[in-house]
Parts: C-alpha cells; structure tokens; sequence
C-alpha cells in the first residue's frame, strides 16, 4: 500500500521514495520523549522504509524522571534508577547529544552545538528539517538576589539531586568534627526557597533522611537542625488546594521546619541567609526552586511567543500561524479547551506534559499522511505530593488523603507512569528492599571531582581539595 506522506513536499508519489520527511524533536525531556517514542510506533512502517527520520536533539543522553528526584536525594532510590536511556528506547531515532542554539524556521533549520564543537571555537552546525518540534522545558527562574548565584543549588536535575544529598551529609560530619559553635550553627541549616512541589518534596524527603542519619552521629541530634522553607506568597503546594497546603504547613511545623509564609530571600552573601522579614541565618545550604521559566532557547526562534516567553500553541499542538512546527509542555502555552473561562492554558507540568506529548506524536502522524488533526482536552484529575517516607497530601477528584494513603498513592501513580517496564520494575524492587533493610547514609561527594587523588599523588596541586567538602562549599 502505498502511504503519500507530507503531499506538499512529495516524499512518496506512486511507490517512488525520494528524499525522507525529516523530523526533529529539540530536547530530550517528557514532551522531547514521550513524542518520539509516539512517533516511533505510529511511523513504524514509514521508519522501516526509510520514508520518515527522526532525529532527537538533547543536552543528556537520558530523559529524567523528575518527580523521583527526592527520593534520590533521600536515598530511596538509585539515581540510574531515576533516568531513562534514550538510545535503549527510541532504537529507530538518531539520538544527537547536543544542544541546538537557535532556529530558523523560514529556513528549516536548527543551529547545534555537541560535544564535539562546543568549547572550540567552532560555528554551530546546521541541521536541516521539514517538520519542527520544540520540546526544551524551562530553566529554573533566577532572581537577583546578591549572592544567590555564588552559593546556591538548585534541584532540577539528578546530578543535583545527587549533589545535595551528599553536601547535606557532609555539613552533618563538619558538625559532628568542630567545636566552634558558629561553623555547627551553619552546617546544620539549611534554607529552601520556594514552596511548590519541587521545594516541599526536596525538604520533606531530606530532613526525613538527615533525622535518620543522625542516629549514627554520636553529638548531632535531629533537633540540632534547622530546616527553613521560605514561600513568597501566603500558601505553598497551590495545586493541592487550600485545606491540604494548610495541612502540609502544619505537618512541617510539628517537624520542627520553620514555614515562612509571605517571605522572600533577600540576600545570601557571606553565606548569610537574609530575609525580608528581617531574619538572618548564618548557613551554608541553600537550595532554590522558585519557580521555572521558559528555556532561552525559544527566544532564539522566529516563532510566535507569549508575553510570558512561551509558543503560542493552538489546540491541536501546532505553532500558531507556522505551518510544520509544533511544541507542548513548559515551552508551550497551550489554550485549556476544558476551563469554564476562556484564554486560559494548561498548567505547565507533568501531567499534562506526558499526555500532550502522545497527542503531538499522534497529530504528526496524521498531519503526514493528510488526516483531521485532534485538540488536546484533558482535565487534572488530581495531584499528589511526598513529605517524607510514609507521609504525603494528595487530592484526587475532589477527594483529600493524607498521611500515608496519600504517601502510598504518590509511589503508585508515579511508578505507573515511569516509562518502559525494566524502569518500573527496578524501582519497585528498590523500594520493597528500602523498606527491608536500612537507609544508606554514605556520601560520595568525591566521585564529582575523580581526578583529585590522581593530582595529589602525581605531586601536582589538585583541581578540588579532598578534604574539603563539596556542593555549595567548594565556592568561596
């Protein structure tokens, strides 16, 4: 049979295969993911006969399962276990480690920089294509607070996950080592900015994880710790609605977490923690995750943007106005079909992320082949979030949990939406041997600087000290 794909740009006419439809995903993230893995099941026959390429552009050769992240930092799960090898599950793709600088759409083609190129000197490459989707998430919304980019760390990534977990163990044993009151007092406080999901399920897991840890240290005891959550607005977790944030602040404050509501960051030089309502704290942990922002890239586009620095998207996935480009999650400001009001756009997160993603892989699919395209229309039935083991708020259809319901249907509906089923298998035969034996309390900071020791013993002066303690000590 023959199939007549993109009729405009003649790839197959009367059985002839010429030049290939190209397709490039930018960005390697759910949206980047789930669509070539879409795309990849819904063109398997064009992929087979070469009618149809996909090639996937992205800074890590993995997508991360980001709402694992605080788990890994707590320990209750292997980072390996946290990300997703794109090579093992998107075989029919040409998977590029790099990241594309700009786009020209009048042109078809993307600027990108690998691994290769970038550091050299070196013009970015070209890369040609015929159908366009942009996936590059957000970065996170830095603020200009002095001092913020010198002593801070964010919580997007495994890598920093895995950062924090080990900095938040090694400022235990500095506490544990001195005598000097003042350097305990700043080892054991530690300050997260921002109260949406990332921060309150950052803060819950690892507080959770340092009070187990402390059973092993002979002069640190949980309540020597302090853990500080600052909120610029009157409420965190807003996705859960009003009654179980003010659970959540409740539930924080009986473990002895100091909730600031109504309270910003307004510097964190010297290792000071200053805040608008007058507070100082001496600490050398400061985590940021308020909020995200668009990604740069999107900037660098001749694509129609939002106010708010995201594509305007239609209904059906597709760049308003611009033929053969299509976007979703974060990057896209997609109209909620399902709102009672008008103008408003789907939430940027996860949820609909994953399911818009299957949605562009389908449209593409019948935009190829010259059928109707669908609008996306999904309503949240819910959200969950983790406070720590066996703790946690979700709302689900309307209805509250909380405590360890909540906490059990947290693990349930992310381990159903882990991609591919070694994924989920391995993570949960992590979490039933976690709740066998006990929590893992080493600190690896040092695999961030391998080469340490080698310098030290070839009699050179070593790039990281060893003794020094890593993360956001290792900037004075």
């Amino acid at each position: 049979m023959v199939v007549a794909v993109d009729k405009q740009r003649c790839r197959v006419r009367h059985g002839t295969v010429k030049e290939p439809a190209r397709i490039l995903v930018v960005g390697g993230g759910y949206v980047g993911m789930y669509t070539a893995l879409r795309l990849q099941r819904k063109l398997k026959s064009e992929l087979r006969r070469g009618v149809v390429e996909i090639t996937l552009v992205t800074p890590d050769p993995y997508m991360t399962y980001q709402p694992f992240l605080p788990e890994a930092a707590a320990g209750s799960l292997s980072p390996r276990h946290v990300v997703v090898p794109l090579r093992r599950i998107l075989p029919h793709c040409r998977v590029v480690v790099g990241e594309v600088t700009a786009v020209d759409h009048a042109a078809r083609t993307a600027a990108f920089t690998t691994l290769a190129t970038d550091g050299e000197g070196a013009a970015p490459a070209r890369l040609p294509y015929d159908e366009l989707v942009l996936a590059p998430g957000s970065v996170a919304r830095v603020l200009p607070v002095p001092g913020l980019a010198e002593h801070a760390i964010g919580f997007r990534t495994v890598e920093e996950a895995i950062g924090l977990r080990n900095h938040v163990i090694e400022q235990m044993d500095i506490a544990s080592a001195t005598r000097d009151p003042a350097i305990r007092n700043a080892a054991l406080t530690f300050v997260f900015v921002g109260g949406g999901y990332a921060g309150v399920e950052a803060l819950g897991e690892l507080e959770d994880m340092a009070r187990y840890t402390a059973r092993h240290y002979h002069n640190v005891q949980p309540d020597d710790m302090k853990w500080i959550l600052v909120e610029a607005t009157d409420r965190i977790l807003p996705e859960v609605g009003p009654g179980l944030a003010r659970y959540t602040v409740s539930e924080l404050r009986r473990r002895n977490i100091d909730v600031r509501l109504g309270t910003r960051l307004e510097s964190c030089l010297h290792r000071v923690a200053t805040l608008s309502d007058g507070s100082r704290f001496p600490t050398r942990t400061i985590v940021w995750t308020a909020g995200v922002r668009p990604h740069p890239l999107l900037a660098a586009t001749d694509l129609p943007l939002t106010e708010g620095g995201r594509l305007r998207c239609t209904p059906e996935l597709t760049v308003e106005g611009t033929p053969h480009a299509w976007a979703a999650g974060d990057a896209a400001a997609v109209p909620d079909v399902t709102a009672p009001e008008p103008g408003r756009h789907t939430a940027p997160n996860a949820q609909h992320a994953v399911r818009q993603a299957r949605l562009l892989g389908d449209n593409i699919a019948r935009s190829l082949r010259g059928e109707p395209l669908r609008p996306y229309a999904h309503r949240q039935t819910g959200s969950v979030a983790s406070l720590g083991f066996h703790q946690g708020v979700a709302r689900i259809r309307g209805r509250t949990l909380k405590g360890y319901p909540a906490w059990f249907i947290h693990r349930a509906y992310h381990l159903s939406r882990v991609p591919t089923l070694n994924r989920k298998t391995r993570v949960l035969a992590e979490w039933t041997l976690s709740g066998l034996f006990q929590r893992e309390i080493v600190s690896l900071g040092s695999l961030e600087h391998p080469r340490a020791e080698f310098e030290l013993a070839a009699g050179g002066k070593p790039s990281h000290n060893p003794g020094k303690p890593t993360g956001n000590d290792s900037k004075e």
